[in-house]
């Protein structure tokens, strides 16, 4: 029986192979379902707050949750990311929204400060994601 060292050497091992080009196998999965409104109210955010912080259109977000369009493949791998840890998505895109806040109003500056774990028993994550100088936190 492998002791837990080494079947972390193992893994290490595997992922070398992969990275050099030996070893094939390995592949994304990418859900075919996303339920985004689930994901949103799950932050506590409305569609227009989502869309901004998270570099959605509106309008997709709107069709998204009204079933009249699907998320493509990068949108809903990104939405599944969000779902599972938005704090790593929101680090992500903090330096780019910083970058291009100065250039453009739609751009809005996220304050990581803003995430905060839920002390729930779901221990699922609420964003609240502000505007640069806005200190509602919605």
């Amino acid at each position: 029986m492998k002791t837990q060292f080494e079947e972390l050497m193992s893994g290490l091992d595997d992922v070398e192979s992969f990275l050099s080009g030996e070893k094939e196998g390995f592949k994304v999965h990418v859900p075919e379902k996303v339920d985004v409104k689930s994901i949103r109210n799950k932050l506590r955010m409305t569609q227009a707050r989502f869309s901004d912080v998270f570099g959605f259109s509106l309008d997709a977000i709107k069709h998204w949750e009204g079933g009249r369009r699907t998320p493509e493949a990068p949108a809903r791998t990104l939405l599944t990311v969000i779902d599972k840890n938005p704090a790593a998505v929101l680090t992500a895109l903090q330096p780019v929204a910083i970058a291009a806040s100065a250039g453009s109003s739609k751009v809005h500056n996220v304050r990581l400060k803003t995430i905060k774990k839920k002390t729930s028993r779901s221990g699922q994550y609420v964003a609240r994601a502000s505007q640069h100088g806005d200190r509602s936190h919605r």
